[in-house]
């Protein structure tokens, strides 16, 4: 098996035993395994010519981009790994019709950085930016905390190039805004987690770079006068919110102990918000005769009117570019602070207007499943993505599955999602069981078949 693939190859990217065991963990060490080996294709007719070999030989693989997933979705005993990681050429930028060509092994970071020579932005953003990649984040249609004005990673895309689970590559490499002929195979393989074929290359959609931000800190009286907020935002500047994200104290306590900033304000307050709004107009980055640009006058005028309504206790708004990367710091380190310790993730979707009720009834509940449990959560408030994480007293996994139910309950009650953006891995195969319409689940098994007859691609994940 292992010579084959090295004629496929090379000899020097077919890696096994001590060669291989940095692909034999996760971003949170949670997870752990041993690959039978990690292939690195160069380009898309490698990765092809090696799905084509692994079907014939009935050998799984599990494809893996910059591993810095969540929910144990690259485990991969008794597989092979294959990793994109040289495939990482920005094939082309279009400044003129505002798309990006890229391949999956491109880190996220490294594609910002280039389009902004352009005045352009790909506005996908998550605290892993500098290592995740493109096809990591197509696969699990990654979000961030940008989502609420550009929408998901599906939203970001217009055509890929993906290899299919048999050695066929389908080539949707289009940069069209609308495309009506037959079935959408793009939507379907972005978001299936690499059980369906393994995305080489997209065609992804760049946006004009604001010239001036706004950014705040700002304390909130409650969540429902936070959303009060973000609703008279929207309006006063034509959807200009690029960000609302929402950080409750205990975080922001444990987060100054992990990382020794000072607090923000010199009281402490249960509902904190970091704000960001974006402007793109020609004379946006011009200065008043205070030195104010127009869209902070708007956030300042903004949170003049809710402070006089109530709605706000206290506010930073950042002058400098230094005081508004301390401030994103702050958010952007909550996966490093919440797996300090054990920890259990539920990354949970909710409608805007629940997000309040979901802690009000989870908070209560939580003590009575495991009586010492602390939660430590932040939300991308603006779309109603809640990363509510638990640090369990109990160490029986029973307990900590009685946690993951009781989070469920409260959601599904909610009308909410169990899954918002990190995928479901493994780590929520028990919840897609308990949880999801059975109908969903039988059409997701015949297509995963049809696709992968075989069962080769990614096995064990997604699909209970």
């Amino acid at each position: 098996m292992i010579d084959r693939f090295m004629d496929i190859i090379g000899t020097a990217h077919v890696l096994t035993g001590k060669a291989a065991a940095k692909y034999a963990r996760d971003w949170t060490g949670k997870y752990n395994w041993s690959p039978l080996g990690v292939l690195r294709p160069a380009n898309t007719g490698e990765v092809a010519a090696c799905l084509s070999l692994a079907n014939e030989m009935r050998l799984s693989v599990v494809p893996v981009s910059g591993n810095t997933g969540l929910a144990g979705g690259t485990q991969a005993d008794g597989a092979v790994m294959l990793s994109l990681e040289r495939l990482n050429h920005i094939r082309e930028v279009n400044a003129q019709a505002r798309s990006a060509t890229v391949e999956a092994g491109v880190i996220l970071e490294t594609l910002q950085t280039a389009v902004e020579a352009e005045g352009l932005i790909f506005p996908l953003t998550f605290g892993a930016k500098g290592s995740a990649m493109i096809g990591g984040c197509l696969a699990t249609n990654a979000g961030g905390s940008n989502v609420l004005r550009y929408g998901n990673t599906r939203d970001l895309c217009l055509g890929i190039e993906a290899v299919l689970p048999t050695g066929e590559v389908v080539d949707l490499m289009t940069p069209l805004h609308k495309d009506n002929s037959g079935f959408d195979l793009r939507h379907l393989l972005i978001g299936a987690e690499g059980t369906l074929g393994i995305i080489t290359a997209a065609v992804l959609k760049l946006a004009p770079k604001p010239r001036a931000y706004a950014t705040a800190m700002v304390a909130a009286k409650s969540l429902e006068a936070a959303l009060t907020l973000l609703n008279r935002l929207q309006e006063e500047t034509g959807g200009a919110v690029e960000a609302f994200e929402y950080m409750p104290d205990a975080y922001l306590q444990e987060q100054e102990r992990h990382s020794g900033q000072p607090p923000v304000f010199a009281a402490r307050h249960a509902v904190n918000l970091l704000i960001e709004l974006g402007d793109t107009a020609p004379d946006a980055a011009q200065p008043d005769a205070q030195g104010r640009v127009a869209i902070a006058q708007h956030l300042e005028s903004a949170l003049e009117g809710a402070f006089e309504r109530g709605d706000i206790l206290d506010a930073v708004i950042a002058q400098t570019e230094a005081q508004r990367r301390d401030m994103w710091a702050r958010r952007e380190a909550a996966a490093e602070v919440c797996t300090t310790r054990f920890a259990i993730i539920n990354d949970i979707a909710l409608p805007l207007d629940k997000v309040a009720s979901f802690f009000d009834q989870m908070e209560p509940r939580l003590p009575q499943v495991d009586a010492g449990a602390q939660s430590i959560s932040v939300a991308h408030l603006g779309d109603g993505n809640i990363h509510y994480t638990v640090w369990p007293a109990a160490t029986d996994p029973a307990v900590h599955d009685a946690i993951i139910e009781a989070v469920e309950d409260v959601v599904l009650a909610l009308g909410g999602s169990f899954s918002a953006e990190h995928g479901v891995g493994t780590a929520k195969l028990t919840s897609m069981q308990r949880r999801k319409d059975a109908g969903a689940l039988m059409a997701m098994r015949r297509i995963k078949a049809a696709l992968d007859p075989l069962g080769i691609l990614n096995p064990g994940k997604v699909l209970p």
